[in-house]
């Protein structure tokens, strides 16, 4: 069965945006980069909510621009041939290889680890985490830890009043001192 994964960058004290809204502290090094790569690489589909979505938008179209070296096209090209899935109340058409949600997320996921397919079912977004997190749906939780307090914003890690055990499965140190940390849930 097809794994849910989350994966972020997140402040030391939890937060993928800070106060402001503003995530200008997460900008990856090559080494960062290439795993977030790898992360898309490894993903059969990827589920986002509208302020994601939109911020994403970016990369279907950065692969055409030659001046820009190849992880970035790299990613990009990646990025764009990845089916996704919008979940917006607001939004009324998605552009690329993107669908808008038809039903409930637990609906989705349900669907998509039916389908045939490989890869993992990616979540981005605190939100539509912290909702599948909530329905007990998320299997890894992947962050990429940059060394910054930000204060308050929006947090990583879902607030629902449940113990959730974890099991470590991989950590890296990259020289940028952001630290990853891949956790599965103890089922």
């Amino acid at each position: 069965m097809r794994s849910v994964t989350y994966s972020m960058a997140v402040s030391l004290d939890g937060y993928v945006v800070g106060l402001d809204g503003s995530f200008d502290w997460t900008p990856p090094d090559e080494e960062v980069f290439n795993l977030a790569t790898d992360e898309v690489r490894g993903a059969g589909v990827h589920l986002l909510g509208r302020r994601l979505y939109e911020t994403m938008l970016y990369w279907e179209t950065t692969d055409q621009n030659p001046s820009l070296d190849y992880s970035t096209r790299e990613f990009a090209a990646l990025w764009k041939a990845l089916p996704k899935v919008v979940f917006s109340t607001t939004l009324s058409a998605v552009r690329g290889n993107a669908r808008l949600a038809s039903g409930g997320l637990a609906e989705e996921i349900e669907r998509l680890r039916a389908e045939p397919g490989e890869g993992d079912i990616a979540i981005g977004g605190a939100t539509l985490a912290a909702e599948a997190a909530a329905l007990n749906l998320i299997d890894e939780y992947r962050a990429r830890v940059c060394p910054v307090l930000v204060g308050g914003g929006v947090p990583f890690f879902p607030q629902h009043e449940r113990r959730v055990d974890l099991d470590l499965v991989e950590t890296r140190a990259f020289s940028s001192r952001v630290v990853y940390l891949r956790y599965r849930v103890a089922r």
